[in-house]
């Protein structure tokens, strides 16, 4: 015999109510977390500051801590997509654009330490070490890159695009490939991070080409 619980929910539909209702707080909860989660590094950054705990020099380590949280936020980045194709959970899509804003957040910070702690905010010398250090001009046109993907992130710049919006975009990948080069330049010996990013990088984009030909693949066929 069937017992009533609650109105309209018998004790045999429970347990799938409760999941349903589990999954959909989870989601909920899920771009709050990630937010607050993006925000760890820089807290713990800042509280190296406070703390003067940034080793002989502080300033050197800011710039190679935010500039490898720029290149990390930018690969998880780029994983979202594949994440959402292969578990085919919607919620890793709805936070692709926040992740890239923060991408874009940390790479602010890493420049603006280069300009201040490192430069003195000395225009003529940022002019001068951008047309005269090569890895400076590949990581400054990675910037440059984000700059651009962040300005046209919002919903009404995606409409006003059109299908220029998603060729514009995909200038991601390259200021990946930028962003990985400028960092295998500055740690010239000591590179297995930057191996790792790179080998990350490879495996995302040979997965992007493999989706892209069968899809061609299938509309030929």
């Amino acid at each position: 015999m069937t017992v009533w619980i609650f109105p309209f929910t018998t004790k045999d539909s429970l347990p799938v109510s409760l999941s349903c209702h589990c999954r959909t707080s989870m989601t909920k909860l899920f771009k709050p977390a990630v937010f607050l989660a993006a925000l760890v590094p820089f807290g713990i950054l800042l509280t190296r500051v406070l703390q003067n705990n940034l080793g002989p020099d502080p300033a050197q380590e800011l710039a190679i801590e935010t500039g490898e949280w720029t290149l990390r936020f930018l690969l998880i980045t780029l994983t979202l997509t594949p994440l959402r194709q292969l578990s085919g959970r919607p919620e890793f899509v709805r936070v692709r654009r926040m992740v890239g804003l923060y991408a874009l957040f940390y790479a602010s910070v890493h420049f603006m330490v280069w300009v201040s702690f490192l430069l003195g905010f000395r225009w003529f010398a940022i002019a001068e070490e951008l047309v005269e250090r090569p890895y400076i001009t590949v990581g400054f046109a990675a910037f440059l890159i984000l700059i651009a993907l962040g300005i046209t992130s919002p919903l009404a710049m995606v409409r006003r695009l059109g299908k220029n919006w998603k060729r514009l975009h995909r200038l991601v990948y390259l200021a990946a490939v930028l962003g990985i080069v400028h960092l295998l330049w500055i740690l010239r010996t000591n590179i297995v991070e930057a191996v790792i990013y790179a080998s990350i990088l490879a495996v995302l984009l040979g997965y992007r080409l493999s989706s892209y030909f069968s899809k061609r693949r299938t509309a030929a066929g």
